[in-house]
This record gives structure tokens, C-alpha cells and sequence, in this order.
């Protein structure tokens, strides 16, 4: 008796461990794409642009420039998710140039190159995913099929952002591409990275950051608050909170992440 009730509560294990599996895997009947929580107030114009968490990891969507380029693997998703609707709500159909990646805005213009054979091919970014450590973009089945890695599943690439498709359009022509994301999408963040009650000591750290990486740059704040005045310098420019925060880990392990 005690043997079977073993063998049952295994059994059980097995299978909610393989459920657990299967409901990230964006071909299984039960995915869903992933969407913002819109109970939250937030002032983001575009619900694909707020973070969001897949599996106990928060992903920070933010706006890139054009010419920033990336690497990794690249994957490919197609039938049995064929007719469901993508991230931003447009329906998927894997016979066009399309991709899904985890933080880009929606409707950016990528050049994705497989390092494999040099092959090249330009996609739209309307979905979320793919959410495993190792891969950065999936592909539409049309695009892996012009990469020539349908076979092999997977492929190391190359992307690069080449611009934003206007609003509404969803097919990549020379004229629906613009250069800036018009739309403001994102706020913009700051990094504390002293605070002195003498203005000397915060002009001095302003002189010593500003233009820090050529984007950012640094301002003094005079903040009284009754009982004491400081002047506070932050690091200014950052697009994304995640950008902030990686900078911050790098570069100011004890600065303060603020909203401008």
C-alpha cells in the first residue's frame, strides 16, 4: 500500500512539473501572449511598452536607436500559433516578416542577420518573447525559412534596429520607416549620484560625470525641504528603468533610481 501511494504522489509531481513546462512553450494550446497589467495606473500611451513578468522575471520594454546592434540566437515559432493574436493585439500569420522580442518597442524595424550562411532578412517586431535565457529573437516561420534555419530550430544572428514602422502600418516599405519613435512610450529616468549640503562638492561631481558615455548628462538640484538644504546631482537621459539599472550596477553601485 505504501508502494503505491508513492508511485501516485510521484506521478502527480511529473505531471505538474510538465505543466509548469508547457505553459511558456508558445505553441502549446494553452500560451497566451503576454500583456500589461492594465488594472495599473501608469502613464504609458502603449500597454506593450509597460514592464511585465513572465515566469518570476520582470522584463523592461525601452526604446533603442537606430543603428544599435545585438547578438544571439535566434528561434522560430509558426503553426500552432498561427491565427492566435500577438502581444500588441494584431493576429500572427507566419507567412510574414514578422518577430517577436522580449524589450524592443512595438514596430520596430530589424535586420536580422544568420552568422551561419550571411543571409539576411528585414522583420517587424509585434509579439513578446522568446523567454528563454539563451535566444533574444523569435522569428516568424517566413523569416526562418529566408535564414535557412527551419531545420536546425535555432541560429546565431546578428540584429540591428534599422527604424520604427509608423503607426498602423504593418507591412516594411522604404517610406513606412522613420528614424525616431515618435511617440512617447516610455518616461525617462535618473540616477542620484550625490547629494552635498555645500554646492562646491555637487559641482564637482557634476563637472566629473557630465556627458557621461557621450548621452548622459548630470544636473544640481537645490532641495530644501525646511530643515535642511541639499544640492543633489543626478545623471539624466536614460530611456528605460532597466537601463538605468544596468548602468547603475556597473558604474554607481549606490546611486538612487529615480522617475524624471
Amino acid at each position: 500500500m505504501f508502494a503505491k501511494h508513492l508511485f501516485l504522489l510521484i506521478l502527480i509531481g511529473l505531471l505538474i512539473s510538465g505543466c509548469s513546462r508547457r505553459l511558456i512553450d508558445r505553441t502549446s494550446s494553452s500560451y497566451r501572449a503576454p500583456v500589461a497589467n492594465s488594472s495599473k495606473p501608469s502613464n504609458l500611451k502603449h500597454p506593450t511598452m509597460r514592464p511585465y513578468t513572465i515566469m518570476g522575471k520582470r522584463y523592461y520594454p525601452s526604446v533603442v536607436r537606430v543603428g544599435k546592434t545585438f547578438r544571439g540566437r535566434a528561434s522560430w515559432y509558426g503553426p500552432n500559433f498561427h491565427g492566435k493574436k500577438t502581444s500588441n493585439g494584431e493576429t500572427y500569420n507566419m507567412w510574414q516578416m514578422t518577430a517577436a522580442h522580449k524589450t524592443l518597442p512595438m514596430n520596430t524595424v530589424v535586420k536580422v542577420t544568420n552568422k551561419d550562411n550571411g543571409r539576411s532578412i528585414v522583420v517587424r517586431i509585434n509579439d513578446r518573447g522568446p523567454f528563454v535565457n539563451t535566444r533574444i529573437i523569435d522569428l516568424s516561420k517566413k523569416g526562418a525559412i529566408e535564414l535557412d534555419m527551419v531545420k536546425t530550430g535555432t541560429a546565431p544572428v546578428k540584429l540591428e534596429i534599422l527604424g520604427f514602422n509608423k503607426k498602423g502600418q504593418t507591412k516594411v516599405t522604404k517610406t513606412s520607416i522613420q528614424k525616431d519613435l515618435k511617440e512617447k512610450v516610455i518616461g525617462k529616468y535618473a540616477l542620484q549620484i550625490g547629494s552635498f549640503s555645500k554646492i562646491e562638492g555637487a559641482i564637482s561631481i557634476q563637472e566629473r560625470y557630465n556627458n557621461e558615455s557621450g548621452q548622459y548628462k548630470t544636473v544640481i538640484k537645490d532641495i530644501d525641504d525646511g530643515s535642511q538644504r541639499l544640492f543633489k546631482v543626478f545623471l539624466t537621459g536614460f530611456q528605460g528603468e532597466e537601463e538605468a539599472r544596468d548602468y547603475k550596477a556597473k558604474h554607481f553601485a549606490g546611486a538612487f533610481i529615480v522617475r524624471e
